[in-house]
């Protein structure tokens, strides 16, 4: 891994909190300036540490009430026929999330869904036709707790936030 600065991790901090910061206000807020600051984000971004930019939009909002846990059971584990699934998973926007798993099952999904009915309709429309799958075990979001994107930088020598070099926003 390459190493980061105490520059680049409060630059990190900063945009995972807010990514529409001007450059201005993120430069202010991690002790640079307006220049080195936007160098330093350029190459982050070209480097792959920031892989890009997107609003973070509340589902219910947009009428999408059942957050579903899907454990999806393959028949066959190996080669092509995996494959194919995972390329079939990957395109359907319902499956907001998909990893392959240790210990039962084969994949672990998130898939949204208007209600109930809609979910079980696109299990069974949907996800048990897919190719090589063998069985769907799911459980239902009764409320969520925590759901963030933002990852702990802690692991790179930043402790807390009180280590950030920036100017304190007022809350």
């Amino acid at each position: 891994m390459e190493n980061l600065d105490k520059f680049d991790l409060a630059i990190l901090q900063e945009l995972q909190s807010d990514g529409r910061l001007s450059n201005a206000e993120l430069a202010s807020r991690v002790g640079l300036s307006a220049a080195p600051c936007w160098r330093r984000v350029k190459a982050l971004e070209e480097s792959g540490f920031i892989k890009g930019y997107r609003a973070e939009i509340d589902r219910h909002k947009i009428g999408l009430g059942v957050l579903a846990f899907v454990r999806l059971d393959a028949d066959r584990n190996a080669g092509d026929v995996l494959r194919a699934l995972e390329e079939a998973l990957r395109v359907i926007p319902e499956v907001v999330s998909c990893h392959y798993i240790s210990g039962t099952g084969t994949f672990e999904l998130q898939v949204v869904s208007k209600d109930l009915n809609s979910f079980s309709q696109f299990a069974r429309d949907v996800l048990i036709n897919l190719p090589n799958v063998k069985d769907l075990h799911t459980s239902f979001s009764l409320g969520e707790i925590k759901a963030s994107s933002a990852l702990p930088l802690r692991h790179l020598g930043m402790a807390d936030a009180e280590q950030i070099p920036a100017k304190r926003r007022l809350p």
